[in-house]
């Protein structure tokens, strides 16, 4: 746990799973994704927890609290008006083997998609949403600034797929017909 200094932002990250092998890099990452975020959101003097899980556990709560029976890479359960010192915004759960899955597959560090996805989950505790096409984009614009002054690249972004073209079959030559004395090609 971090403590609180002064109007500092007191985040709580809570490892749930044995799959989070590299809790000092994870907790390291999640941290300073978190703190820009609060940074630039003028966020200060709160709380909140972060749930480092696996599939299993987030697929549980988002059947419970979403009605979707799936696993996810990330869930945030705003609180409303929750008092205490600090006060407490929320919580946000991320799932390793989704998160995994996902880095691989878009080719990013692991450690660049976790600090977006902590963003994109204390974006949802500050009340951003993604439902509608211009809350999305509002949301979208909101991550890319913060994770451009972390150095991560833009997260929407899709890496050009490189085109395997398989190799072109040297062409046949013009072969002449016997019977006829005229060329043809072959169809390749």
């Amino acid at each position: 746990m971090m403590p609180a200094v002064g109007n500092a932002l007191k985040i709580d990250i809570r490892i749930d799973s044995d799959l989070w092998t590299e809790t000092k890099k994870v907790k390291a990452a999640v941290r300073r994704a978190i703190t820009q975020a609060a940074a630039a959101l003028s966020t200060t003097g709160a709380e909140l927890a972060i749930v480092l899980t696996d599939d299993s556990a987030i697929r549980l709560l988002n059947r419970q609290w979403r009605g979707i029976d799936a696993a996810t890479n990330v869930l945030s359960f705003p609180t409303k008006g929750a008092g205490g010192e600090p006060p407490l915004i929320g919580d946000i759960v991320l799932a390793y083997e989704t998160i995994a899955r996902e880095a691989r597959a878009e080719r990013k560090p692991f450690a660049h998609h976790i600090a977006h996805l902590a963003v994109h989950g204390f974006l949802h505790l500050m009340g951003y949403d993604h439902e509608r096409d211009e809350d999305a984009k509002a949301m979208e614009a909101a991550e890319r600034i913060i994770l451009r002054r972390l150095a991560i690249p833009e997260p929407y972004r899709r890496p050009a797929k490189t085109l395997n073209k398989p190799a072109k079959r040297p062409r046949k030559r013009p072969q002449t017909s016997p019977e006829v004395g005229r060329e043809f090609r072959f169809k390749i």
